[in-house]
């Protein structure tokens, strides 16, 4: 503190913020060479180097972007072939639907037809043994009804024309009193 007081003294006290005159020229003299240098060398590099990130950024949300459309456009694509394929099976389902209510319908006609036939054989059937029937019953019914004529009359009925209508007469009688009997 002494010093100080001196320099004070003298009036000459120097301030220690403001540095000399020929320091800060050269400082400021440096100060520019190194900045130019900079400037000229590595600012270029560093804007390279920016611009190349901004590009690859940039790059980058665009195809982001577009891959974000065709994942969009794909997506549209598998929704239509699914509604597609929803709406082909509906279609398929029911054509089968209306198949099997045919083939049901077509089964039931062959079968109501078959039943048809099977029915109208059997009264064809039924008919054709009664009529066998009637026609053995006849014959029957007639050797015995000229066999007991011939012995209630005492003679032979062995004339076979003769036997033929009496026994024809005989059930033709019986047979219209047995329809008016119904």
């Amino acid at each position: 503190m002494s010093q100080l007081l001196i320099l004070a003294a003298e009036g000459e006290m120097e301030n220690p913020l403001i540095p000399p005159i020929p320091e800060l020229v050269i400082g400021l003299l440096a100060f520019v060479i190194v900045f130019g240098f900079l400037a000229k060398k590595l600012l270029p590099n560093i804007n390279k180097v920016l611009d190349e990130r901004r590009e690859a950024i940039e790059g980058g949300i665009e195809k982001a972007e577009a891959a974000q459309t065709e994942a969009q456009s794909v997506l549209e694509q598998y929704k239509a072939q699914l509604a597609e394929a929803r709406h082909e099976a509906a279609r398929l389902r029911q054509e089968a639907q209306e198949q099997g209510a045919a083939l049901i319908a077509e089964m039931r006609a062959e079968g109501q037809r078959q039943r048809e036939e099977i029915i109208a054989a059997g009264h064809a059937q039924i008919e054709a043994d009664r009529k066998a029937a009637a026609s053995a019953l006849r014959q029957d019914v007639g050797k015995l009804a000229t066999d007991l004529a011939g012995k209630l009359v005492g003679e032979s009925l062995d004339d076979y024309a003769r036997q033929s209508r009496t026994i024809d007469r005989f059930l033709d009688e019986l047979e219209e009193k047995a329809e008016a009997a119904r």
